[in-house]
């Protein structure tokens, strides 16, 4: 197997080293980002919902930004709410602020019942420019 090419976003790369995951691996022309939820630096959930997914967002644009990317490159996304019925007006007030201009990506949207104590995931893949393509 060839060496993984993985994106770490600044001040972060201890939150993934204690949970043995890779935030973002750029292969074959595209970027692949492991879910991102409002965590803060320390690992610990954001406790206000809104502020939560802001957080999850600039989490995934942090790592975006370290790819060398944008949001405008995303071309799939998939989100997990816990509780959706009761969530997703509130999600959903936010995510146009983060989203950008049509064309919008692919959506799948998922809800679940538990996120490791976080109410709101968001996972997406992105495609790279072809001078910084792996």
């Amino acid at each position: 197997m060839q060496n993984r090419d993985v994106v770490f976003p600044l001040g972060r790369r201890a939150l993934y080293d204690r949970n043995h995951y890779s935030p973002a691996i750029r292969s074959n022309g595209f970027l692949f980002v492991s879910g991102q939820v409002g965590s803060r630096e320390d690992g610990s959930s954001e406790p206000d919902l809104a502020a939560q997914v802001r957080l999850a967002f600039d989490n995934l644009n942090a790592i975006l930004k370290e790819a060398g990317i944008s949001f405008d490159d995303v071309i799939d996304v998939t989100i997990f709410m816990v509780d959706p019925e009761s969530k997703f007006e509130t999600i959903w007030q936010i995510v146009p602020e983060y989203w950008g201009k049509a064309p919008h990506p692919t959506l799948t949207a998922v809800g679940v019942t538990w996120l490791y104590g976080f109410d709101f995931e968001i996972k997406v893949i992105a495609k790279l420019p072809e001078a910084i393509t792996t």
